[in-house]
Parts: C-alpha cells; sequence; structure tokens
C-alpha cells in the first residue's frame, strides 16, 4: 500500500504514525528513484543513499555506519546536517 489516506481509512484507530511516515517517504520517492529495503535502515534509495524515517525524536544509531545515510524527521520545520524533514518530500512529487 503506498497511500497514508489510505492507511487511516482502512486502518481507523489502529494505524500506526511510523507506518503512515514511511509510506509517504516512499510514495513520494518512488515516481522518480528505484526504492529497496535497506539491510540496516529503512530505505535505499537508487542503491546508494540510505534513509531511516521517524519522528522528530529519532536518532542516528541505525545510519552512523553508513556513508551516505539520512534521517528523515517528521514534526520539525528546518535540516540541518544529515537530517531532512519529512514535509520537504512531498515536493518532490
Amino acid at each position: 500500500m503506498d497511500n497514508t489516506t489510505l492507511i487511516y481509512v482502512l486502518g481507523k484507530e489502529n494505524t500506526e504514525i511510523g507506518t503512515v511516515r514511511e509510506t509517504f517517504f516512499f510514495n513520494q520517492m518512488r515516481r522518480v528513484h528505484q526504492i529497496t529495503s535497506s539491510p540496516v535502515s529503512d530505505f535505499l534509495v537508487d542503491g546508494e543513499y540510505t534513509f531511516e524515517v521517524g519522528g522528530k525524536k529519532k536518532k542516528q544509531k541505525q545510519i552512523q555506519s553508513v556513508d551516505q545515510g539520512y534521517v528523515v524527521k517528521d514534526d520539525i520545520e528546518t535540516g540541518y546536517g544529515n537530517i531532512i524533514p519529512l514535509w520537504q518530500f512531498g515536493l518532490t512529487y
């Protein structure tokens, strides 16, 4: 499933926000990039970039051993270093 609206419709009160975040990221990136699962994190994009998706308290522990690793955080307005706000991926569609 790659539609966050359907997740809320089908899951109702059992919808997990982590699933919604990852679904949104996947949905936005899949149009122009090859997305696969990463052995160390949530997603591997174009076989080169590793992305870990989470809330604003998400740490970099899972990607610390990766050269091209990025943390995508929900509930933040601006990024810094290798941290990118989740909302910015909505602009890639």
